[in-house]
């Protein structure tokens, strides 16, 4: 199975290049950002070792499409999509923090609360809340943006502005901005028989001016669960039936990898990978309401550095 794993282009003025757990970056003339989507797939910040086939092409075209969706509520840095795994944009500085926000009370946030904390980010949570409850309101629980190789950690309003991390008026402007966003995101998935249970959004700045970064409403930024039926199985205490990375989690879970220092990574088998393929493609159709067309893949590095390199001899 053709995917892309690993990428080392050389471009014509590159400047800078980033290799995150999914996305390599290529930095051109210093203001322009040439982000690859890989196939590549991290859990716990560990990214594992094989490839998802079409999960780039999945994640780069749904993050395109909410870019688009959401243009009115806050600038983004989208400028185009050479080819399907590939977004180019402007460089923005970024914020130093995530903004995560929640509308229920599940994964990593109910794994916390049924340990016994009553408060996450600062924002305090009530007792007798069960697993996938909907909060009163969306709660936004900011983390730190970790350096490669490092976990995120969730971090207060309160640190964020006595550290100076962001100023007062920026961070308003962000809460503001990740609730609209979080409302937009929560209307179109409605719309398509899901719920937007929880995302991410990721910030920067350019001349004075703040835009949404990054990839936005992906089965790797956020978690869906599907609308009906949600009620009858929070009722019996039933797991919700989503479309998330949730399910890999769960998987590696069970195998007893949690990304701790002595745990071994179950082995992918072929069968695996194919299920986690069918899942990112089962959600891209379903928040979309698309049918998804498989890119060719025969040689998949040579289509995408061909197609980046036709848009900047034209840009």
């Amino acid at each position: 199975m053709n995917t892309i794993v690993k990428s080392d282009f050389s471009f014509p003025e590159m400047t800078h290049v980033y290799k995150g757990k999914v996305r390599d970056v290529y930095t051109i003339h210093d203001d322009l950002l040439v982000m690859l989507v890989s196939d590549r797939i991290s859990a716990f910040d560990v990214v594992l070792p094989k490839g998802i086939p079409y999960k780039g092409q999945v994640l780069n075209q749904i993050a395109a499409k909410f870019l688009d969706a959401t243009s009115d509520i806050v600038p983004n840095w989208k400028i185009a999509t050479p080819d399907p795994m590939v977004t180019v944009g402007i460089q923005c500085e970024p914020f130093p923090i995530e903004m995560i926000i929640r509308g229920y009370l599940t994964g990593s946030s109910w794994r916390t609360y049924k340990s016994g904390e009553r408060e996450i980010c600062g924002v305090p949570i009530p007792d007798g809340m069960r697993e996938h409850e909907r909060f009163a309101q969306p709660i936004i629980t900011p983390t730190t943006k970790a350096e490669q190789g490092a976990h995120d950690e969730d971090i207060s309003k309160t640190r964020i502005l006595r550290g100076g991390l962001v100023s007062p008026e920026d961070y308003a402007l962000l809460e503001k901005f990740t609730r609209e966003l979080f409302e937009r995101g929560s209307q179109m998935a409605d719309e398509r028989g899901l719920i937007l249970v929880d995302t991410k959004y990721e910030f920067g700045k350019k001349d004075g001016r703040i835009y949404l970064i990054d990839e936005i409403h992906t089965p790797d930024s956020s978690r869906y669960f599907y609308k009906k039926g949600y009620e009858e199985r929070f009722a019996k205490g039933e797991p919700q039936k989503q479309l998330s990375k949730e399910f890999v989690r769960e998987w590696l879970m069970e195998n007893g990898f949690q990304g701790r220092d002595q745990d071994v990574l179950p082995e992918m088998t072929d069968e695996f990978i194919k299920s986690v393929s069918d899942r990112y493609i089962e959600l891209y159709e379903q928040i979309t309401g698309e049918k998804f067309v498989k890119v060719d893949a025969s040689n998949i590095l040579r289509r995408v550095e061909k197609n980046i390199l036709s848009f900047l001899a034209n840009a």
